[in-house]
């Protein structure tokens, strides 16, 4: 038995900026790329709640948010202020946000600069000595106590960082993030494990995690709107349709994951993309950027724990914004620049003629990432174990 919170951190670029800037209390704000009066390159990064009123959001060209910034301005709505990003800062607040949160729980898993997962499972009473049926009430009844103690959490953030954010508590960590990501800005909502499928049931199957546009056409083709009606698919059927994928899908829309609240959290991958001013095909140009991307990624290996890699990645993204990725894995492990350079150069160089862009397109983005770690060398079992005793500790003084 588990107790899992998600938090989510609302508009957290955008709503640092308009802390940090009171004259733009009302307005729209969008963090990301330079608009130029709607002829910019690259995204949005975060807008903030009044910018996602006239349609703006993450991902979206900054060209496409700026249009809508105008229109609805015209229409008398508030401006939008548009700022770059600034990683360095959002990153310092994070990490007293972080620090917040670990004051309060033993283990947190952080998975980006604004979202983490706390493990509650210590506000569970010892339930040695009590019968199935005593231990599931004492189950469902410790959800109060977490609730309790999420919003100490939430008041803190809000008190010393001015900043809000959406907690989602449930059973695990699906329940968990679905929920913060459904009572969103500012809320705090908790699932019981006996609440899980009357929460599930009417959500659009859209909301699973892992079901993306594509996925989401193809079971509306099969007449699958909500989830409950996605429930009633057998697994063999889902696996028909959609492989192992398919097998996940089954667990999902009955709330099921298993998976564990981790401190030391997995690095995947590591990567660097750049979106051009202008579309180009030059190679000069390219594969100048293409080699600065892999010396950024480089660069990154120390700060991220990574001693070596085997696995080089590039993406290519042409100016009708359809993209393509590459990979390559070495027989041999690899920690440095020169390597990258040449396998991410010899992964790129087909882009530049027919082998891989059989239409000579201009290409608008470019990316290098590596991945199949080696970490540095540490006992991060052992470390894991001392870091739980001793937060365990300070929470129980």
């Amino acid at each position: 038995m588990s107790i899992i919170a998600h938090l989510d951190m609302d508009a957290f670029f955008a709503a640092i900026e308009e802390r940090e800037n009171p004259q733009f209390a009302g307005l729209g704000i969008v963090v990301g790329a330079d608009p130029k009066s709607g002829y910019g390159r690259g995204v949005v990064s975060t807008s903030n709640y009044q910018a996602r009123i006239y349609g703006i959001h993450s991902a979206q060209p900054i060209s496409t948010a700026w249009r809508l910034a105008q229109s609805a301005m015209q229409k008398g709505e508030p401006k939008t202020v548009f700022l770059p990003v600034n990683m360095a800062f959002y990153e310092k607040v994070s990490d007293k946000i972080m620090g917040i949160i670990r004051k309060f729980v033993p283990v947190v898993e952080q998975t980006s600069i604004d979202e983490a997962y706390l493990d509650l499972s210590f506000c569970l009473p010892n339930s040695s000595d009590t019968d199935v049926s005593d231990s599931m009430h004492m189950y469902q009844e410790s959800f109060g106590k977490a609730k309790e103690l999420i919003y100490k959490i939430k008041t803190e953030i809000k008190e010393k960082e001015h900043l809000t954010c959406s907690i989602g508590i449930g059973p695990n960590k699906l329940i968990a993030k679905m929920v913060s990501a459904k009572f969103k800005p500012d809320g705090l909502s908790v699932i019981k494990p006996d609440e899980v499928d009357e929460f599930l049931g009417p959500l659009p199957i859209g909301d699973i995690p892992g079901i993306g546009p594509k996925s989401e056409e193809f079971f509306h083709k099969k007449k699958i709107f909500k989830v409950s009606d996605l429930k009633k698919i057998s697994k063999e059927q889902l696996v028909s349709w959609k492989g192992k994928w398919g097998e996940d899908i089954y667990f999902k829309v009955r709330g099921q994951d298993d998976s564990p609240v981790t401190i030391d959290r997995e690095i995947k991958s590591i990567s660097e993309q750049e979106t051009f001013e202008t579309d180009t095909l030059s190679a000069t140009i390219l594969l100048d950027k293409l080699y600065k991307l892999a010396e950024r990624v480089i660069d990154r290996m120390p700060t991220e724990g990574i001693k070596s890699y085997k696995t080089v990645t590039i993406v290519v993204r042409f100016s009708d914004f359809t993209s393509k990725n590459r990979t390559h894995t070495l027989s041999i492990k690899a920690c440095d620049f020169d390597t990258l350079k040449m396998e991410s150069f010899k992964l790129f160089l087909p882009f530049l003629d027919r082998r891989e862009n059989p239409k000579l397109q201009l290409i608008r983005l470019i990316g290098v990432g590596i991945e199949n770690f080696e970490e540095e060398i540490e006992d991060k079992s052992e470390k894991k174990k001392e870091r739980i005793i001793e937060q365990t500790k300070l929470f129980n003084t």
